[in-house]
Protein backbone atom coordinates (compact mmCIF):
# COMPACT_ATOMS: atom_id res chain seq x y z
CA UNK A 1 0.00 0.00 0.00
CA UNK A 2 2.89 2.34 0.66
CA UNK A 3 4.17 1.62 -2.84
CA UNK A 4 0.78 2.53 -4.29
CA UNK A 5 0.59 5.68 -2.18
CA UNK A 6 3.59 7.05 -4.10
CA UNK A 7 1.38 7.08 -7.21
CA UNK A 8 -1.77 8.40 -5.54
CA UNK A 9 -2.14 11.40 -7.86
CA UNK A 10 -2.03 9.22 -10.96
CA UNK A 11 -4.94 7.06 -9.79
CA UNK A 12 -3.00 3.80 -10.02
CA UNK A 13 -5.12 0.98 -8.61
CA UNK A 14 -4.30 -1.71 -6.08
CA UNK A 15 -6.81 -4.14 -7.59
CA UNK A 16 -6.54 -7.84 -8.24
CA UNK A 17 -8.82 -9.52 -10.79
CA UNK A 18 -9.82 -13.17 -10.98
CA UNK A 19 -11.34 -14.22 -14.32
CA UNK A 20 -13.26 -17.51 -14.31
CA UNK A 21 -14.35 -18.83 -17.73
CA UNK A 22 -17.36 -21.14 -17.59
CA UNK A 23 -19.30 -23.23 -20.10
CA UNK A 24 -22.40 -21.04 -19.94
CA UNK A 25 -23.80 -17.71 -18.73
CA UNK A 26 -23.47 -16.88 -15.05
CA UNK A 27 -26.62 -15.68 -13.23
CA UNK A 28 -25.99 -12.27 -11.64
CA UNK A 29 -29.10 -12.57 -9.46
CA UNK A 30 -27.89 -15.83 -7.90
CA UNK A 31 -24.49 -14.27 -7.22
CA UNK A 32 -26.21 -11.35 -5.46
CA UNK A 33 -28.24 -13.73 -3.28
CA UNK A 34 -25.15 -15.73 -2.34
CA UNK A 35 -23.26 -12.55 -1.38
CA UNK A 36 -26.17 -11.32 0.69
CA UNK A 37 -26.36 -14.66 2.49
CA UNK A 38 -22.60 -14.61 3.06
CA UNK A 39 -22.87 -11.20 4.75
CA UNK A 40 -25.22 -12.70 7.34
CA UNK A 41 -22.18 -14.46 8.83
CA UNK A 42 -19.22 -12.44 7.58
CA UNK A 43 -19.13 -8.67 6.94
CA UNK A 44 -15.68 -8.28 5.41
CA UNK A 45 -16.65 -8.09 1.70
CA UNK A 46 -18.74 -5.02 2.62
CA UNK A 47 -16.31 -3.48 5.11
CA UNK A 48 -14.23 -0.30 4.93
CA UNK A 49 -10.55 0.34 5.57
CA UNK A 50 -9.97 2.57 8.60
CA UNK A 51 -7.14 4.14 10.59
CA UNK A 52 -8.34 5.94 13.75
CA UNK A 53 -5.42 8.41 13.89
CA UNK A 54 -2.11 8.79 12.06
CA UNK A 55 -0.32 6.15 14.11
CA UNK A 56 -3.36 3.96 14.73
CA UNK A 57 -3.69 0.45 13.40
CA UNK A 58 -4.88 0.14 9.80
CA UNK A 59 -7.82 -2.26 9.95
CA UNK A 60 -11.04 -3.39 8.30
CA UNK A 61 -14.22 -2.14 9.98
CA UNK A 62 -17.78 -3.20 9.26
CA UNK A 63 -21.18 -1.70 10.04
CA UNK A 64 -23.94 -3.72 11.75
CA UNK A 65 -25.60 -6.23 9.43
CA UNK A 66 -28.67 -4.06 8.84
CA UNK A 67 -26.48 -1.23 7.57
CA UNK A 68 -24.15 -3.31 5.36
CA UNK A 69 -24.33 -2.51 1.66
CA UNK A 70 -23.53 -5.65 -0.38
CA UNK A 71 -20.74 -5.42 -2.94
CA UNK A 72 -21.96 -4.51 -6.43
CA UNK A 73 -22.75 -7.32 -8.87
CA UNK A 74 -23.08 -6.14 -12.47
CA UNK A 75 -23.83 -7.77 -15.82
CA UNK A 76 -22.16 -7.10 -19.17
CA UNK A 77 -21.91 -8.58 -22.66
CA UNK A 78 -18.71 -9.08 -24.66
CA UNK A 79 -19.16 -9.65 -28.38
CA UNK A 80 -15.49 -10.55 -28.92
CA UNK A 81 -12.31 -11.51 -27.12
CA UNK A 82 -11.20 -7.88 -27.46
CA UNK A 83 -14.36 -6.71 -25.70
CA UNK A 84 -13.71 -9.11 -22.82
CA UNK A 85 -10.10 -7.90 -22.61
CA UNK A 86 -11.26 -4.28 -22.36
CA UNK A 87 -13.82 -5.14 -19.67
CA UNK A 88 -11.19 -6.89 -17.55
CA UNK A 89 -8.70 -4.05 -18.05
CA UNK A 90 -11.40 -1.59 -16.95
CA UNK A 91 -11.83 -3.64 -13.78
CA UNK A 92 -8.09 -3.50 -13.13
CA UNK A 93 -7.80 0.22 -13.76
CA UNK A 94 -10.96 1.43 -12.00
CA UNK A 95 -9.36 1.85 -8.61
CA UNK A 96 -11.28 0.78 -5.52
CA UNK A 97 -11.22 3.31 -2.67
CA UNK A 98 -11.70 1.00 0.34
CA UNK A 99 -12.36 3.90 2.71
CA UNK A 100 -15.51 4.85 0.78
CA UNK A 101 -16.76 1.71 -1.00
CA UNK A 102 -16.84 -2.04 -0.78
CA UNK A 103 -13.41 -3.62 -1.33
CA UNK A 104 -15.02 -6.21 -3.65
CA UNK A 105 -17.07 -6.11 -6.84
CA UNK A 106 -18.32 -8.75 -9.26
CA UNK A 107 -19.03 -8.66 -13.00
CA UNK A 108 -20.87 -11.46 -14.86
CA UNK A 109 -20.00 -11.34 -18.56
CA UNK A 110 -21.89 -13.11 -21.35
CA UNK A 111 -19.64 -13.77 -24.34
CA UNK A 112 -20.44 -14.52 -27.97
CA UNK A 113 -21.12 -18.14 -28.92
CA UNK A 114 -19.20 -19.93 -31.65
CA UNK A 115 -21.89 -22.33 -32.76
CA UNK A 116 -22.54 -23.73 -29.28
CA UNK A 117 -23.81 -22.47 -25.90
CA UNK A 118 -22.62 -18.94 -25.13
CA UNK A 119 -19.87 -19.17 -22.47
CA UNK A 120 -19.77 -16.85 -19.50
CA UNK A 121 -16.93 -15.23 -17.58
CA UNK A 122 -17.11 -14.29 -13.91
CA UNK A 123 -14.80 -11.35 -13.16
CA UNK A 124 -14.16 -10.84 -9.45
CA UNK A 125 -12.22 -7.70 -8.51
CA UNK A 126 -10.97 -6.74 -5.07
CA UNK A 127 -8.69 -4.31 -3.29
CA UNK A 128 -5.56 -6.39 -2.83
CA UNK A 129 -5.10 -5.93 0.97
CA UNK A 130 -8.52 -7.55 1.56
CA UNK A 131 -7.18 -10.98 0.55
CA UNK A 132 -4.58 -12.69 -1.58
CA UNK A 133 -5.41 -14.75 -4.71
CA UNK A 134 -5.89 -17.96 -2.73
CA UNK A 135 -8.31 -16.09 -0.49
CA UNK A 136 -10.20 -14.89 -3.57
CA UNK A 137 -10.63 -18.50 -4.66
CA UNK A 138 -11.78 -19.49 -1.18
CA UNK A 139 -14.38 -16.73 -1.20
CA UNK A 140 -15.70 -17.72 -4.62
CA UNK A 141 -15.91 -21.37 -3.52
CA UNK A 142 -17.94 -20.31 -0.48
CA UNK A 143 -20.31 -18.21 -2.56
CA UNK A 144 -20.79 -21.00 -5.09
CA UNK A 145 -21.44 -23.49 -2.27
CA UNK A 146 -24.03 -21.14 -0.77
CA UNK A 147 -25.72 -20.90 -4.14
CA UNK A 148 -25.83 -24.71 -4.44
CA UNK A 149 -26.94 -25.35 -0.86
CA UNK A 150 -30.50 -25.24 0.38
CA UNK A 151 -29.45 -25.51 4.02
CA UNK A 152 -26.76 -22.88 4.06
CA UNK A 153 -23.96 -25.42 4.61
CA UNK A 154 -20.47 -23.93 4.81
CA UNK A 155 -17.01 -25.41 5.13
CA UNK A 156 -15.65 -25.50 8.66
CA UNK A 157 -12.83 -23.04 8.01
CA UNK A 158 -14.96 -20.51 6.19
CA UNK A 159 -15.16 -16.72 6.47
CA UNK A 160 -12.10 -16.28 8.68
CA UNK A 161 -8.72 -14.61 8.78
CA UNK A 162 -5.69 -16.33 10.24
CA UNK A 163 -5.43 -16.76 14.00
CA UNK A 164 -3.49 -14.09 15.84
CA UNK A 165 0.15 -14.76 16.62
CA UNK A 166 0.23 -15.97 20.22
CA UNK A 167 3.83 -14.91 20.87
CA UNK A 168 4.38 -11.91 23.19
CA UNK A 169 4.59 -8.46 21.63
CA UNK A 170 8.22 -8.05 22.71
CA UNK A 171 9.25 -11.30 21.02
CA UNK A 172 7.45 -10.41 17.80
CA UNK A 173 9.02 -6.95 17.88
CA UNK A 174 12.49 -8.46 18.11
CA UNK A 175 11.77 -10.72 15.12
CA UNK A 176 10.37 -7.79 13.11
CA UNK A 177 13.48 -5.68 13.81
CA UNK A 178 15.54 -8.51 12.35
CA UNK A 179 13.48 -8.29 9.17
CA UNK A 180 14.04 -4.53 8.94
CA UNK A 181 17.79 -4.95 9.40
CA UNK A 182 17.79 -7.52 6.60
CA UNK A 183 15.70 -5.32 4.28
CA UNK A 184 18.04 -2.37 4.77
CA UNK A 185 20.92 -4.39 3.35
CA UNK A 186 18.92 -6.15 0.64
CA UNK A 187 20.08 -4.04 -2.31
CA UNK A 188 23.55 -2.47 -1.97
CA UNK A 189 22.92 -1.19 -5.51
CA UNK A 190 19.40 0.10 -6.16
CA UNK A 191 17.51 -1.99 -8.71
CA UNK A 192 16.38 -0.67 -12.07
CA UNK A 193 13.13 -1.43 -13.86
CA UNK A 194 11.49 -0.74 -17.25
CA UNK A 195 9.33 1.90 -15.58
CA UNK A 196 12.27 3.80 -14.10
CA UNK A 197 12.10 6.67 -16.59
CA UNK A 198 8.30 6.79 -16.74
CA UNK A 199 6.80 10.19 -15.89
CA UNK A 200 3.25 9.81 -17.24
CA UNK A 201 2.08 6.23 -16.65
CA UNK A 202 -0.75 4.87 -18.77
CA UNK A 203 -3.29 2.14 -18.08
CA UNK A 204 -2.48 -1.31 -16.80
CA UNK A 205 -2.75 -3.81 -19.65
CA UNK A 206 -2.47 -7.58 -19.65
CA UNK A 207 -1.86 -10.55 -21.92
CA UNK A 208 -3.01 -14.05 -20.96
CA UNK A 209 -1.96 -17.25 -22.70
CA UNK A 210 -2.74 -20.87 -21.83
CA UNK A 211 -0.26 -23.69 -22.34
CA UNK A 212 -0.12 -27.46 -21.78
CA UNK A 213 2.93 -29.48 -20.76
CA UNK A 214 4.72 -31.37 -23.49
CA UNK A 215 6.42 -33.48 -20.83
CA UNK A 216 4.17 -33.91 -17.75
CA UNK A 217 7.03 -35.69 -15.97
CA UNK A 218 9.28 -32.60 -15.93
CA UNK A 219 8.78 -31.86 -12.25
CA UNK A 220 11.60 -29.32 -12.03
CA UNK A 221 9.60 -26.87 -14.15
CA UNK A 222 6.94 -26.73 -11.42
CA UNK A 223 9.36 -25.31 -8.86
CA UNK A 224 9.19 -21.56 -8.32
CA UNK A 225 12.98 -21.34 -8.61
CA UNK A 226 12.84 -22.73 -12.17
CA UNK A 227 10.01 -20.42 -13.14
CA UNK A 228 11.76 -17.35 -11.76
CA UNK A 229 14.90 -18.33 -13.70
CA UNK A 230 12.89 -18.65 -16.94
CA UNK A 231 11.16 -15.30 -16.34
CA UNK A 232 14.53 -13.79 -15.46
CA UNK A 233 15.93 -14.86 -18.83
CA UNK A 234 12.93 -13.31 -20.61
CA UNK A 235 13.45 -10.09 -18.64
CA UNK A 236 17.16 -10.08 -19.44
CA UNK A 237 16.19 -9.97 -23.12
CA UNK A 238 14.00 -6.94 -22.36
CA UNK A 239 16.85 -5.32 -20.40
CA UNK A 240 19.19 -5.75 -23.37
CA UNK A 241 16.67 -4.27 -25.80
CA UNK A 242 16.23 -1.30 -23.47
CA UNK A 243 19.94 -0.85 -22.79
CA UNK A 244 19.40 -1.19 -19.04
CA UNK A 245 22.52 -1.89 -16.93
CA UNK A 246 23.56 -5.29 -15.57
CA UNK A 247 22.38 -4.33 -12.08
CA UNK A 248 21.14 -7.26 -9.95
CA UNK A 249 17.47 -8.05 -10.34
CA UNK A 250 15.52 -7.76 -7.09
CA UNK A 251 12.05 -9.27 -6.91
CA UNK A 252 9.73 -10.42 -4.12
CA UNK A 253 8.62 -14.05 -4.20
CA UNK A 254 5.44 -14.66 -2.21
CA UNK A 255 5.27 -17.61 0.18
CA UNK A 256 1.78 -18.83 1.11
CA UNK A 257 1.60 -19.37 4.88
CA UNK A 258 -1.45 -21.63 4.76
CA UNK A 259 -0.93 -25.30 5.70
CA UNK A 260 -0.28 -27.38 2.59
CA UNK A 261 -3.30 -29.24 1.32
CA UNK A 262 -5.76 -27.07 3.25
CA UNK A 263 -7.84 -24.17 1.96
CA UNK A 264 -6.82 -22.04 4.94
CA UNK A 265 -8.29 -18.69 5.85
CA UNK A 266 -9.99 -16.44 3.30
CA UNK A 267 -9.35 -12.86 4.38
CA UNK A 268 -6.05 -11.09 4.85
CA UNK A 269 -2.88 -11.54 2.81
CA UNK A 270 -1.54 -14.75 4.30
CA UNK A 271 1.81 -14.28 2.63
CA UNK A 272 5.43 -13.86 3.53
CA UNK A 273 8.11 -12.83 1.06
CA UNK A 274 11.46 -14.07 -0.05
CA UNK A 275 13.57 -11.69 -2.13
CA UNK A 276 15.37 -13.24 -5.10
CA UNK A 277 18.56 -11.58 -6.36
CA UNK A 278 20.53 -12.29 -9.54
CA UNK A 279 22.06 -10.40 -12.45
CA UNK A 280 20.62 -10.31 -15.98
CA UNK A 281 23.97 -11.69 -17.19
CA UNK A 282 23.42 -14.80 -15.02
CA UNK A 283 20.23 -15.87 -16.81
CA UNK A 284 21.69 -17.67 -19.84
CA UNK A 285 22.09 -20.95 -17.92
CA UNK A 286 18.59 -21.57 -16.58
CA UNK A 287 19.34 -24.84 -14.68
CA UNK A 288 22.32 -23.25 -12.90
CA UNK A 289 20.33 -20.15 -12.03
CA UNK A 290 17.40 -22.26 -10.77
CA UNK A 291 19.79 -24.11 -8.44
CA UNK A 292 21.21 -20.84 -7.15
CA UNK A 293 17.72 -19.45 -6.51
CA UNK A 294 16.72 -22.65 -4.72
CA UNK A 295 19.74 -22.29 -2.45
CA UNK A 296 18.83 -18.64 -1.78
CA UNK A 297 15.36 -19.67 -0.64
CA UNK A 298 16.70 -22.52 1.50
CA UNK A 299 19.08 -20.10 3.19
CA UNK A 300 16.22 -17.66 3.82
CA UNK A 301 14.18 -20.41 5.50
CA UNK A 302 17.16 -21.59 7.56
CA UNK A 303 18.00 -18.06 8.71
CA UNK A 304 14.39 -17.26 9.62
CA UNK A 305 14.13 -14.43 7.11
CA UNK A 306 10.77 -15.51 5.69
CA UNK A 307 9.22 -15.83 9.15
CA UNK A 308 10.68 -12.45 10.13
CA UNK A 309 9.18 -10.82 7.04
CA UNK A 310 5.76 -12.27 7.88
CA UNK A 311 5.94 -10.89 11.44
CA UNK A 312 7.18 -7.51 10.21
CA UNK A 313 4.21 -7.13 7.86
CA UNK A 314 1.89 -7.21 10.86
CA UNK A 315 3.77 -4.29 12.41
CA UNK A 316 3.35 -2.29 9.21
CA UNK A 317 -0.35 -1.93 10.11
CA UNK A 318 0.84 0.67 12.63
CA UNK A 319 3.03 2.66 10.23
CA UNK A 320 1.64 5.63 8.26
CA UNK A 321 1.91 5.01 4.53
CA UNK A 322 4.24 7.95 3.97
CA UNK A 323 6.87 6.49 6.33
CA UNK A 324 6.86 2.83 5.34
CA UNK A 325 9.62 3.04 2.74
CA UNK A 326 11.85 5.65 4.40
CA UNK A 327 13.72 2.99 6.34
CA UNK A 328 14.96 1.35 3.13
CA UNK A 329 17.78 3.49 1.71
CA UNK A 330 17.82 1.73 -1.66
CA UNK A 331 14.22 2.88 -2.37
CA UNK A 332 15.06 6.61 -2.17
CA UNK A 333 15.19 6.98 -5.95
CA UNK A 334 11.73 5.48 -6.37
CA UNK A 335 12.76 2.03 -7.59
CA UNK A 336 11.49 -0.78 -5.37
CA UNK A 337 11.80 -3.99 -7.43
CA UNK A 338 12.99 -4.91 -10.90
CA UNK A 339 9.77 -6.69 -11.87
CA UNK A 340 7.02 -8.75 -10.27
CA UNK A 341 6.71 -12.52 -10.52
CA UNK A 342 4.41 -14.94 -8.71
CA UNK A 343 3.13 -18.49 -9.01
CA UNK A 344 -0.50 -18.41 -7.89
CA UNK A 345 -0.64 -22.23 -7.85
CA UNK A 346 -3.55 -24.48 -8.77
CA UNK A 347 -7.07 -23.16 -9.13
CA UNK A 348 -9.12 -24.69 -6.33
CA UNK A 349 -10.56 -28.17 -7.19
CA UNK A 350 -13.65 -27.15 -5.21
CA UNK A 351 -14.35 -24.69 -8.03
CA UNK A 352 -14.61 -27.25 -10.83
CA UNK A 353 -18.17 -25.94 -10.96
CA UNK A 354 -19.14 -22.37 -10.18
CA UNK A 355 -22.75 -21.22 -9.79
CA UNK A 356 -23.97 -24.30 -11.63
CA UNK A 357 -21.52 -23.98 -14.54
CA UNK A 358 -18.43 -26.03 -15.34
CA UNK A 359 -15.22 -24.03 -15.09
CA UNK A 360 -13.22 -24.14 -18.32
CA UNK A 361 -10.29 -21.97 -17.23
CA UNK A 362 -9.40 -19.42 -14.56
CA UNK A 363 -6.52 -17.03 -13.96
CA UNK A 364 -5.56 -13.96 -11.94
CA UNK A 365 -4.62 -10.53 -13.31
CA UNK A 366 -2.99 -8.37 -10.61
CA UNK A 367 -2.35 -4.68 -11.19
CA UNK A 368 1.29 -3.60 -11.35
CA UNK A 369 2.80 -0.22 -10.53
CA UNK A 370 4.52 2.11 -13.03
CA UNK A 371 7.73 1.08 -11.29
CA UNK A 372 8.58 -1.69 -12.00
CA UNK A 373 5.99 -1.53 -14.81
CA UNK A 374 5.70 -5.25 -15.57
CA UNK A 375 4.89 -8.52 -13.81
CA UNK A 376 4.59 -12.18 -14.81
CA UNK A 377 2.10 -14.44 -13.04
CA UNK A 378 1.58 -18.21 -13.29
CA UNK A 379 -1.33 -20.40 -12.29
CA UNK A 380 -2.77 -23.76 -13.28
CA UNK A 381 -6.41 -24.70 -13.92
CA UNK A 382 -6.79 -28.46 -14.49
CA UNK A 383 -4.29 -29.23 -17.30
CA UNK A 384 -3.95 -25.62 -18.44
CA UNK A 385 -0.94 -23.59 -17.39
CA UNK A 386 -1.71 -19.89 -17.58
CA UNK A 387 0.87 -17.17 -18.05
CA UNK A 388 -0.36 -13.62 -17.44
CA UNK A 389 1.81 -10.58 -18.11
CA UNK A 390 0.53 -7.32 -16.62
CA UNK A 391 2.21 -4.10 -17.69
CA UNK A 392 1.80 -0.35 -17.56
CA UNK A 393 1.49 1.43 -20.88
CA UNK A 394 4.59 3.52 -21.36
CA UNK A 395 6.81 1.34 -19.19
CA UNK A 396 6.83 -1.44 -21.77
CA UNK A 397 5.02 -1.97 -25.06
CA UNK A 398 2.50 -4.61 -26.05
CA UNK A 399 5.18 -6.10 -28.29
CA UNK A 400 7.51 -6.38 -25.27
CA UNK A 401 4.80 -8.11 -23.23
CA UNK A 402 4.00 -10.55 -26.05
CA UNK A 403 7.67 -11.45 -26.37
CA UNK A 404 7.88 -12.14 -22.63
CA UNK A 405 4.87 -14.49 -22.84
CA UNK A 406 6.37 -16.38 -25.76
CA UNK A 407 9.82 -16.57 -24.15
CA UNK A 408 8.34 -17.93 -20.91
CA UNK A 409 6.31 -20.57 -22.79
CA UNK A 410 9.41 -21.63 -24.72
CA UNK A 411 11.55 -21.70 -21.61
CA UNK A 412 9.04 -23.87 -19.78
CA UNK A 413 8.81 -26.29 -22.73
CA UNK A 414 5.06 -25.84 -23.01
CA UNK A 415 2.76 -25.96 -26.04
CA UNK A 416 0.24 -23.17 -26.63
CA UNK A 417 -3.48 -23.89 -26.50
CA UNK A 418 -6.10 -21.93 -28.50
Amino acid sequence: MAMHARWKRTGQSNNTVMAVHCDGPLPADRIRRALDSFLDDCPWPASRLRRPFPWGKLHWAAAPRAALVPPPVRHATAASAGDLQRLIEDEINTAIDPTRESPLRVLAVDTAANGGPAPGVLVVTWFHPLMDPRGGQNLLAELSALDASTGGARRENGHVAAARDARPFRERGRIARGSLAYMRTLAPVAPVSPGGALTAPGRVRYRQQSFVERDPGARQTREISWRVAVVGRAMAELWRRRGLPDVPFLLPISVDLRPKGEPGATFGNLLAFHFARFRPSETDDVPALARALRHQMADAVRDGQIEANAVAMEFLHYRPLRTMLRALPWTAGGEIFSFNCADLADFAPALARCFGRAVVNAYHVPAVLPRPGIGVFFNRCAVRHNVVVSWVDGAVSEEDANRVVEAVGEGMGWARTP
